[in-house]
C-alpha cells in the first residue's frame, strides 16, 4: 500500500512515518512532494475532522490509483477557554504566528484569568481518503493540563506547556517513544494501524 501524507509539516511527516514503521506494516510512506506538492487548502472547517478530510481529499485527487492520502488535523482545546485555541491552534496568535507566539499568547491569556482550571486536551483527527473516494476518520485525545511556564526543548507546538495526566514532565520533556504511547496522535494512529492491519491481512 502507498500512503501519502497530506502535510507540509516536516515534524508531522517524521512522527507519522516513525509510527507506521514501528508497527511493521507493509506501507510505503511518501510526502506530498512526490506528487507535485500539497495543494493549497483553506482550513475553514469548524472541526478537526472537517479540516483533515478537506486536506486528504485535496491530495487524494492527485494520487495514483490504489493509493491513499492521510491528513492530520489536531490542536489543543483548553477547558477554561471553551475549547480554544481548538481548530485555530496553529494560528492562534495570527496567520504567520510561530509556535512560540502561539504558546506565549495562551500563557498570557490563562495568566490574565488568574486562578483558573488549566485542564486541557490535545485532539487529533486522522482522515484517510483513497483515490477512489473511500473515507475513514480516526480520532485520539490526550488529557492533561497547561502549566504556567515552558518546560523542555523537545517536541513542537504547545508541547512545552502541556503536561499529560499522570506525568510531571511536559510533552517537550518526554522521549519520542513515551510521547507516541500516550499522545493524541499516537492514539489516533493506533486506530489507523488497527484498520490498516485488517486491510492488509
Amino acid at each position: 500500500m502507498k500512503l501519502y501524507l497530506a502535510t507540509g509539516n516536516a515534524h508531522k511527516i517524521e512522527e507519522l512515518r516513525a509510527m507506521l514503521a514501528a508497527a511493521g506494516l507493509a506501507v510505503e510512506v511518501f510526502g506530498p512532494s512526490e506528487v507535485g506538492g500539497m495543494p493549497e487548502v483553506v482550513e475553514d472547517q469548524d472541526s478537526f475532522a472537517g479540516n483533515a478530510l478537506k486536506k486528504a481529499r485535496a491530495l487524494a485527487a492527485l494520487l495514483p490509483t490504489g493509493a491513499y492520502a492521510l491528513a492530520d488535523d489536531s490542536g489543543l482545546c483548553v477547558d477554561a477557554l471553551d475549547g480554544a485555541p481548538g481548530v485555530y491552534s496553529a494560528r492562534y496568535a495570527g496567520e504567520d504566528a510561530t509556535d512560540d507566539d502561539n504558546t506565549n499568547k495562551l500563557l498570557h491569556i490563562l495568566s490574565a484569568l488568574g486562578d483558573v482550571d488549566r485542564s486541557a486536551g490535545f485532539q487529533c483527527h486522522l482522515a484517510l481518503v483513497s483515490k477512489g473516494g473511500d473515507e475513514q476518520v480516526f480520532e485520539g485525545e490526550c488529557r492533561g493540563r497547561i502549566i504556567e511556564r515552558k518546560m523542555g526543548a523537545g517536541g513542537f507546538g504547545y508541547d512545552p506547556v502541556f503536561v499529560p495526566d499522570g506525568f510531571s514532565e511536559s510533552f517537550a520533556q518526554l522521549t519520542r517513544a513515551q510521547k507516541a504511547g500516550l499522545s493524541h496522535r499516537g492514539k489516533a494512529m493506533a486506530k489507523l494501524i488497527g484498520w490498516l492491519e485488517g486491510e492488509l491481512a
